[in-house]
This record gives C-alpha cells, sequence and structure tokens, in this order.
C-alpha cells in the first residue's frame, strides 16, 4: 500500500472531514480520544499523518470558513528553518474561482509560491497542503495549494530517518506555483486555534506509548516480577496523571474557545512528553532487548516515537511555559 493509500485508509476507517471534531466546538475530548486511538492502534506514523490532515481541516473552518470535499487529503506544512523558505507574491491574473475549486476555498486571494519548504511530512501522499510562507514584505501568510497543480516537485532531499522514516517528510520545491492565500497576515499562528492543535499532539503522543504500557502489564502477569510489578505501578500513575490532565484542558478549550490556549496547551505538552519519556524508559527496563529485535510492532515503536516527541522544543518549552506562568498568580488550588 503506498502512502497515499495509507492515508486514505485511514481517513476512511476514522472519519472524514464532516465526521472529525473540531477543537474547541464542545468535543474536543472526541477529538483527542480518536486521535489516542489511532496512535494506539496505528502507531506514530499514522496519526502524525492522520492529524496533520485533521488539523488542516480545522484550520480551513476556523480561518477561511471552508469545509473541503470529503475525497481530499491535507497535510499543513509550517516549519521555517533559515535555508528552507518560500516567498509568495500576488497574482491578480489568475482565476479566482479556478484556483477555488481545486482548493476547495472559496475565501482566498491568489498567490504564486516560489522556494522550497522542508519537513514536509506525507508529501507524497496528499492531495492538498496548507502552508507557511511570507510575502515580499517578510510578513507570514497561509496558503492553500494543490499538490497536482504546475510548478510542484516532491523530493525526499534530506531525508535520512529511521525513527518516522515513512512520513517520508522531505522537501518540496515550488515554482510559479499558483496558490490561494487564506487569511491575513500572520493567519497560521495569530488565531485561537493554534494552540489547540498543538495540545492535540500531546493525545496523539499519549496514545503512541500505550502499547508499550500493555507489553508491560503483560509482563507482570505472565512472570510476576516485583521490579516489573513496580515499574508497571509507576506506569500507571504517570498515564493516568496526563490522561486526566488531557480531558480537564480539553473542557477548559471547549468552555474558552476565543481565549489564548498557550498556556493550558504547554502545559499539557511538557507533561505528556515527559510521562511518555519515562514510560519508554520503563517499559525497556522491564522487556530488555526483546521487543527491539524480536517484536516489529514496538520495535517500530521505539524507532518511531522518540522521532515523534521532538515536535516538543524541550527545555525551550519549558522555559516558555515557566515565562508565562511567572506572571500570573499560581496558587495551585484544588
Amino acid at each position: 500500500m503506498n502512502l497515499r493509500d495509507t492515508i486514505s485508509a485511514l481517513i476512511e476507517s476514522h472519519g472524514r472531514s464532516g465526521d472529525i471534531p473540531l477543537p474547541g466546538h464542545g468535543h474536543t475530548a472526541v477529538r483527542w480520544q480518536l486521535f489516542a486511538t489511532i496512535a494506539a492502534t496505528q502507531g506514530p506514523v499514522a496519526i502524525k499523518l492522520f492529524e496533520a490532515h485533521a488539523d488542516a481541516l480545522a484550520i480551513l473552518a476556523e480561518v477561511a470558513g471552508a469545509f473541503p470535499t470529503s475525497d481530499t487529503i491535507w497535510a499543513v506544512w509550517a516549519a521555517e528553518p533559515p535555508d528552507a523558505r518560500v516567498r509568495a507574491r500576488p497574482a491578480p491574473d489568475l482565476d479566482t474561482r479556478a484556483l477555488a475549486a481545486q482548493t476547495g476555498v472559496a475565501k482566498g486571494k491568489p498567490i504564486l509560491l516560489d522556494g522550497r519548504k522542508a519537513w514536509c511530512s506525507g508529501a507524497s501522499g496528499v492531495s492538498h497542503a496548507l502552508l507557511t510562507c511570507h510575502g515580499d514584505d517578510g510578513v507570514p501568510v497561509l496558503a492553500a495549494l494543490d499538490m497536482s497543480g504546475p510548478g510542484v516537485t516532491i523530493t525526499t532531499d534530506g531525508w535520512h530517518a529511521v525513527g518516522m522514516a515513512d512520513t517520508a517528510s522531505g522537501d518540496v520545491l515550488l515554482h510559479d506555483c499558483p496558490a490561494l492565500q487564506i487569511g491575513g497576515p500572520r493567519a497560521y499562528l495569530e488565531r485561537p486555534g493554534f494552540w489547540h492543535g498543538g495540545g492535540g499532539i500531546a493525545a496523539c503522543w499519549y496514545g503512541a506509548v500505550l502499547p508499550l504500557a500493555w507489553a508491560v502489564r503483560d509482563a507482570v502477569r505472565n512472570h510476576g516480577d516485583a521490579h516489573a510489578a513496580a515499574h508497571l505501578g509507576a506506569i500507571d500513575g504517570d498515564l493516568r496523571a496526563v490522561a486526566a490532565l488531557l480531558r480537564e484542558t480539553a473542557a477548559w478549550i471547549d468552555a474558552n474557545p476565543a481565549e489564548d490556549a498557550f498556556a493550558a496547551a504547554m502545559r499539557l505538552r511538557t507533561a505528556v512528553e515527559a510521562a511518555v519519556q519515562r514510560v519508554l524508559h520503563r517499559a525497556g527496563n522491564v522487556l530488555g532487548a526483546g521487543p527491539l529485535c524480536r517484536n516489529a510492532r514496538l520495535a517500530s515503536l521505539y524507532a518511531d516515537l522518540p522521532v515523534f516527541l521532538r515536535q516538543s522544543h524541550a527545555e525551550r518549552d519549558l522555559a516558555a511555559l515557566g515565562t508565562a506562568m511567572s506572571h500570573t498568580d499560581c496558587e495551585y488550588a484544588l
């Protein structure tokens, strides 16, 4: 099965455009439960691609009031390394109606894109993408792109990964590529839903590590080792704590959909990342080398999950959260 068939099968099985709850609309916990279930049953690569599609649909609904047809597959590419930037220039002569038909987005300004976009997960398997780019004034804008249009070259340049290798996150080269700018300047970052999506990644991390917890549980059940049981107890406490925080954060987002969710999402992300790292370590101590060598599913998970977690920025995220908390009254009351 090629990459597009893989993503299509996931979308067909787990909900197309109108079936995936949007964040901040009263069912954020259901959305995150879906992400966690796919991550737990299908693995980090599958949920990485599915979550990107779901995130794109949420962005389109929030920024452009757009709901693409159910036969489209979307990605979101927002990495901005200094050596891979995309320039957008106005293109008033382009046929706006034709672009709207190609992208499924009725509201937008026609633009032409030039440059290199890096870290384009699933590029060979998606039909459309949202990507960040920059106008001549350097201000970031968001573009909707039909991947079958002219001027698009998909590469695997620079992609030498072992973990998450199947996302094929190479570079996309754009030359005089027609697209639609959606929303205004800084539309991608300066919207309430940005951190709603950031919180959703934590649900993916949480779900992805569950097979390791289940493997430790089975080891304790089958062998009754006291040291393994101690690890399982610690794993259980970690996972139940962050599951509660996932539910609490989802409820807060639904109750405050227009509020800045940075602190809530960053707190969730840092807590879940730390818990997942501890589960990885404890499961390795219990299970030994066997799963890394003789269990294909768990071996893939040990390769993929550490890479997937690097969507976090580690101490930088902790510092950002700490700085935000220093300007609030942190009473920590129950």
